[in-house]
């Protein structure tokens, strides 16, 4: 099997032993089998360790000790790294505890085959307790932000993206959200699968689960999402158009944060 056909599928984990099993062995039942899987550990303390090397054929990373003091810094971080030593053309990424549908790296195979031009796809995800809403109108400022494991790019994309992608700023922004804006302002390019190809788990112990709608903080991660959005524009030569959502969350930020 060469490269040229290959996927790289890249996980970032911290602590997710009660996901890994499932995780792992749906990758092992994809239809399509011509792709690597490399796994960040970010210095985990729980037995995700143990359960990753009951697996074959997984590319280790193993971080001695976390970069950033902020958990979206350290999935930048952890993705970064898996992409050093990747060779697939095409990279998706995974977060530990969401699962492949096993036709899920087909179908992206045959998407970028049928659509040689494009640099990215999104896929809809699956979810029990997260209720996924799409919102497609060119009216809107804000594109629907999919999950990290929805996201399916070239690998010179991904490149290009991660220069871009101010792995050290913006600590409350994480890699789907940046990922999106860069897509969607740089590339002018937002294509997407409807079929739900990721099974998508709300886990309580993950990066966003405390971040409640309209909370302190929840206004911080979207005054650095505008922030990352003009910077982006900026590289295009263009201004973030006016916007009343823009005045007031940098109103609230003055005033709370």
């Amino acid at each position: 099997m060469n490269n040229k056909n290959k996927i790289s599928i890249l996980i970032s984990n911290y602590n997710k032993s009660k996901f890994l099993p499932q995780t792992l062995s749906m990758l092992k039942k994809q239809s399509y089998q011509n792709f690597e899987l490399i796994l960040f550990d970010d210095v985990s303390d729980d037995n995700s360790l143990e359960i990753i090397k009951k697996f074959r054929n997984i590319k280790l990373i193993l971080n001695k000790k976390k970069k950033f003091s902020f958990a979206a810094l350290n999935q930048i971080n952890a993705l970064n790294e898996c992409f050093k030593i990747s060779k697939g053309q095409i990279i998706c990424l995974l977060d530990a505890d969401d699962f492949f549908k096993k036709n899920k790296l087909s179908k992206i195979k045959t998407f970028f085959d049928k659509n040689q031009k494009a640099k990215s796809v999104y896929n809809f995800p699956s979810a029990k307790e997260h209720k996924f809403r799409f919102v497609n109108k060119s009216s809107n400022i804000w594109p629907t932000i999919f999950p990290t494991s929805c996201i399916s790019t070239k690998r010179e994309n991904f490149k290009t993206f991660l220069k871009f992608s101010k792995q050290s700023k913006f600590p409350n922004l994480e890699i789907d959200a940046r990922f999106v804006i860069f897509s969607k302002f740089f590339n002018r390019e937002y294509n997407f699968i409807t079929d739900k190809l990721t099974i998508y788990n709300d886990d309580s112990d993950g990066i966003t689960s405390n971040i409640s709608k309209y909370s302190l903080n929840w206004w911080l991660r979207r005054k650095q999402a505008f922030l990352y959005m003009e910077y982006i524009l900026n590289l295009k030569k263009q201004k973030l158009d006016f916007s009343l959502d823009r005045v007031i969350t940098n109103l609230v930020n003055s005033i709370f944060n």
